[in-house]
């Protein structure tokens, strides 16, 4: 009973089919199942059109599956409204994008502090909160300069610390290195490996093995199901 209370994410039968004119169709996940514990990092690893993007934005509460199960933390997802799906975004996750995706005319203070907005917390509040998770990124000092004022390594930082600010149960990244150069990405996935080691769940989308390697787990999605569930080593293994 204790390992059932400690999933965070559990996907049972998950399909997504997308309908078009003509009666034409596009089955893009088909009957995908298994489960995420707290204070793991998994990587989930894919080429182009394997389904791992649609897979992502399922889990992230940004679609829903045409059919299946999810549940994010013990909550059952998959029927929720729009409404609801953003209720429970702005609650449970923090995401990391490959663009930063920063308001570059607001300091990093406001946009680390973006989330705390839609939560009704207070200007002092947030400022405050904001510079505990620059100073949890390693960018003290910085709060009040502007995006364009830093490096692209750094801006990812921010990003982070923007994804930190609510204590989400989990993190998604979705090729959070994909802009950056190797020795910077380097840096980055070990702020990742850093703060998974302080029991924050990771889950890292990428198309790159080297960086999945960072993760203790790979999911790998090939045509729209699971093609290997396991370490990188043992896939590794297998593959030869």
């Amino acid at each position: 009973m204790e390992k059932e209370k400690n999933k965070v994410i559990e996907v049972k039968d998950l399909c997504k089919t997308y309908f078009m004119a003509g009666g034409l169709k596009q089955e893009v996940l088909k009957h995908i199942s298994f489960s995420i514990n707290q204070g793991e990092f998994v990587s989930i690893m894919g080429h182009s059109g394997s389904g791992k993007s649609t897979l992502m934005n399922i889990l992230g509460c940004l679609d829903r599956p045409t059919s299946g199960h999810y549940e994010l933390n013990g909550l059952e997802v998959a029927d929720k409204t729009d409404e609801q799906l953003a209720h429970i975004r702005g609650k449970e996750i923090g995401f990391v994008f490959q663009n930063f995706n920063l308001l570059m005319k607001r300091t990093i203070a406001d946009n680390v502090s973006l989330p705390l907005i839609y939560a009704d917390v207070g200007a002092g509040e947030r400022y405050d909160r904001a510079v505990q998770m620059l100073e949890r990124v390693g960018l003290k000092g910085y709060e009040d300069r502007l995006p364009s004022q830093i490096s692209g390594g750094m801006q990812q930082r921010v990003a982070i610390a923007r994804a930190l600010i609510n204590n989400p149960v989990l993190i998604f990244a979705d090729e959070p290195t994909g802009n950056l150069d190797s020795k910077t990405s380097d840096e980055i996935m070990a702020l990742f490996t850093d703060l998974n080691k302080q029991g924050i769940t990771i889950v890292l989308v990428t198309h790159e093995e080297d960086v999945a390697e960072y993760a203790k787990r790979l999911i790998l999605i090939h045509d729209g199901k699971v093609g290997f569930d396991g370490t990188l080593a043992q896939y590794k293994k297998e593959s030869k």
